[in-house]
């Protein structure tokens, strides 16, 4: 199952980077970023990930970033600068159980979770600037199988989990203890969960998944999942990979499988899905496999198969704008993860 994903927020002189997850050595690839776009790449890691890396995530205060990978210790954490990658954090002392296909931190940055392919299927490990702290207990309810995605609300105070498995996503209160009790199910489940991601305000949640209408999003509130809402007007073309809110909540975008234009984006508001906007006029070149807005919501970047294996658009109201030129040294193969970042 392919997994399923921020830039100055003012004037300031902030630097902008972003990275990309992808299938061969160094399986991780970051730039810095600006508003002309890509610029040049970083060094890679001097301890690469061990494997295929499916996920990468920066922490919200953009010091650290976050790969999750198909071979063992699953996930690997590095130190992250405005000279790139530092040298990787000890491994956390109790491992996912297999392949890590999504990496999250929460909002506060003070921890990290992890879904993966075996059972348990998620990991959640306390987050500071020494690494990874002891992993906490296991959900009581487990999700049902593989996770594909992971990610905490806005206001920290809930996690939810994609998976392959009925009820197809899980989701549960979280605090500093952890994992809390599961929340009910939705009334009208997904299909096969690949990816999940709350709004910017924390008041609804979405999910991708493999068959139509391959996104469901749903309302948010301290008791879960509300009636789910309507299904946009014109669905993605192919099985959702991934799903992204805009910062701001006033979009959602879904990369997808099987069929062009590989990534779709709608207008949100509290109604649900708004009209479509327009393709870009440069499509992705293969199948969307994640897709990831900049923080301050005036770029969006999606990984996919096939050369360059991954393209950005600036984004505003009017949706997609002309895309980016291409990294002047690409991703080394199929890309399926990307992530913005800002320090």
């Amino acid at each position: 199952m392919l997994a399923q994903k921020v830039i100055g927020a003012t004037a300031s002189a902030k630097e902008q980077f972003i990275a990309v997850a992808h299938v061969s050595s160094p399986f991780v690839t970051a730039y810095s970023w600006s508003v002309s776009g890509f610029g040049t790449k970083f060094a890679n890691p001097s301890t690469l990930p061990t494997g295929t890396g499916f996920d990468v995530s920066f922490s919200p205060s953009g010091d650290a970033v976050a790969v999750a990978h198909s071979s063992s210790p699953f996930v690997s954490a590095y130190p992250w600068s405005a000279s790139g990658f530092g040298t990787k954090f000890v491994n956390p002392s109790t491992l996912p159980t297999g392949t890590g296909t999504k990496v999250s931190f929460s909002s506060s940055g003070d921890a990290v979770a992890v879904a993966y392919s075996s059972f348990p299927f998620v990991s959640a490990y306390p987050w500071s600037a020494s690494g990874f702290g002891t992993k906490f207990a296991n959900p009581a309810t487990l999700p049902t199988n593989g996770g594909n995605g992971v990610a905490f609300s806005p206001s920290g105070d809930a996690i939810a989990v994609a998976h392959s498995g009925s009820p197809y996503v899980s989701a549960y209160p979280w605090s500093g203890s952890g994992f809390g009790t599961k929340f009910a199910n939705p009334a009208t489940l997904p299909a096969t969960g690949t990816g999940v991601a709350f709004s910017s305000s924390g008041d609804a949640v979405a999910v991708s998944h493999t068959t139509s209408p391959f996104i469901s999003a749903y309302p948010w509130s301290a008791s879960g999942f509300g009636t789910k809402f309507a299904n946009p007007a014109t669905l993605p073309a192919g099985g959702g990979q991934s799903v992204a809110f805009s910062p701001s909540g006033d979009a959602v975008a879904v990369a997808h499988e099987t069929s062009s234009p590989f990534v779709t984006a709608y207008p949100w508001s509290a109604s649900g899905f708004g009209t479509k906007f327009a393709n870009p006029a440069t499509l992705p070149t293969g199948t969307g496999i994640d897709v990831s807005f900049s923080s301050s919501g005036d770029a969006v970047a999606v990984a996919h198969a096939n050369s360059p294996f991954v393209t950005a658009y600036p984004w505003s109201a009017s949706g997609f704008g002309t895309k980016f030129a291409n990294p002047a040294t690409l991703p080394t193969n199929l890309a399926l993860g990307v992530a913005f970042t800002e320090r």
